[in-house]
């Protein structure tokens, strides 16, 4: 099998590929799968470039072996348009090889052809090997929380 890992931007075709590998992930990571945002989700990054990216990551044998979706964002703070890495997943029977190292250098190196002079990404607490990884590879930690507000929970009233 080839040590190296290779990328290609995935195409709208490539959906029932990429929500397998995705459902996947979550499951593996106890990230809630909820249909009705993901799916739509997925669809839109696929469909237009202006959202990001998905990125399969590719090897010999198997053809696929996991995915990156990259997002386009926006901070003052950041110096403007910034890409974030929403979702990074290999195939359980290829970890271990390194290959996580790589797929952070393609996105890396993808992010910057496409005009993006920073990388921001979310790991969740439990995840400590993940977290290792990204710090390995120059990320480092902003010291920062992430809050979320459903916009659509507001506006029926559920929050207040």
């Amino acid at each position: 099998m080839s040590d190296t890992l290779s990328l290609r931007v995935a195409r709208p075709q490539d959906f029932t590929g990429v929500l397998a590998m995705l459902k996947t992930f979550y499951e593996e990571d106890h990230i809630p799968y909820v249909a009705k945002q993901v799916e739509p989700g997925l669809q839109q990054i696929l469909q237009d470039a202006r959202n990001g990216a998905v990125l399969i990551l590719q090897s010999e044998t198997p053809p696929c072996v996991g995915y990156i979706i990259l997002g386009w964002c926006f901070s003052v703070e950041q110096g403007g348009r910034y890409v974030l890495l929403d979702e990074l997943y290999l195939a359980p029977a290829v970890r271990g090889r390194g290959w996580g190292k790589q797929a952070l250098a393609l996105a890396r190196d993808w992010a910057q052809t496409q005009g993006a002079a920073v990388m921001r990404l979310e790991v969740n607490h439990h995840n400590a090997r993940a977290k290792a990884l990204y710090l390995a590879s120059g990320y480092r930690d902003d010291e920062r929380d992430i809050l979320t507000l459903p916009l659509a929970a507001t506006q029926a009233g559920l929050h207040s």
